[in-house]
């Protein structure tokens, strides 16, 4: 990590607590609920897991943060115990280590004319990169009006996997009015071109990598040293970033593979540092 970087008030560590890690006895956690909401983006009805803490109050409304899965996963790979969003949120909110808060695992791929990936190559890519059409025009207003969550960029954050990680960025950068936290794990290639690589144009340049006006609070990237899947890409970006002269928090993840082993670390230290 670069410690000149980092505002956060702790320091991030790829050691969860087992007191956090584990289900505690008498404790009462949430489960993710199956929801459907129209996308116009891709014409059809699409799936998302949200949990919510079982105890809301009356009147209470809570910040929200949107994880994003890789390619060829779905809004259910977050959602599984082994990856332990519920579990880890909740023991640390008990703890008074995280703020409570509204997860929304969305499926980001959008088409009108394909429902799923079918290959890893720019067509299905370029519908991963729709996602962000449907989160502005379908998804967040469906979470905004059918939940008790709040609004404003103070209030939202987001951070995914893989592709979700590159698409987390990719958001971020393009409406850091709208996201005040933006994080991203083992974070896929082609943010920006991989010259002779017809498959990665890129989404943007890296001169565009930068926040002229209002930036995030804090922008998190994690990478594993063991990650044979999208190698060190992850650090490709964390240059781009140093050298754009973007505060972030980069953490390098020891012995953690291209799976939830990545993602749980990740999370536990982005739950802390998120609306804090």
């Amino acid at each position: 990590m670069d410690k000149s970087l980092s505002a956060l008030p702790f320091e991030p560590t790829q050691d969860i607590p087992a007191s956090v890690e584990n289900p505690r006895a008498g404790v009462s956690y949430p489960e993710f609920k199956k929801y459907t909401y129209f996308s116009r983006t891709a014409g059809r009805d699409t799936p998302v897991n949200i949990l919510l803490p079982n105890d809301i109050k009356r009147g209470e409304r809570l910040p929200v943060l949107y994880v994003l899965h890789g390619y060829f996963d779905n809004e259910d790979w977050l959602a599984r115990d082994c990856v332990g969003i519920r579990h880890i949120l909740t023991n640390l909110c008990l703890d008074g280590e995280a703020e409570r808060m509204a997860v929304v695992l969305p499926y980001i791929y959008c088409s009108k004319d394909m429902p799923a990936v079918t290959g890893m190559n720019l067509k299905n890519s370029l519908n991963y990169d729709n996602f962000i059409n449907d989160l502005l025009t379908d998804l967040m207003p469906f979470v905004e009006k059918s939940f008790p969550v709040k609004n404003g960029r103070e209030n939202t954050a987001i951070t995914g996997f893989s592709m979700g990680g590159r698409e987390s960025l990719f958001i971020g950068f393009k409406h850091p009015e709208l996201f005040g936290y933006v994080g991203a794990v083992c974070p896929a290639p082609g943010l920006v071109e991989i010259p002779n690589n017809a498959d990665h144009p890129g989404q943007m340049t890296e001169a565009e990598m930068r926040f002229d006006g209002v930036a995030p609070k804090r922008m998190f990237i994690s990478a594993s040293d063991s990650d044979s899947v999208v190698g060190l890409f992850p650090k490709s970006y964390h240059d781009i970033l140093e050298g754009n002269g973007v505060a972030h928090v980069w953490q390098i993840l020891h012995g953690c593979r291209h799976d939830h082993t990545s993602v749980r670390p990740h999370l536990y230290n982005y739950f802390r540092a998120v609306f804090r």
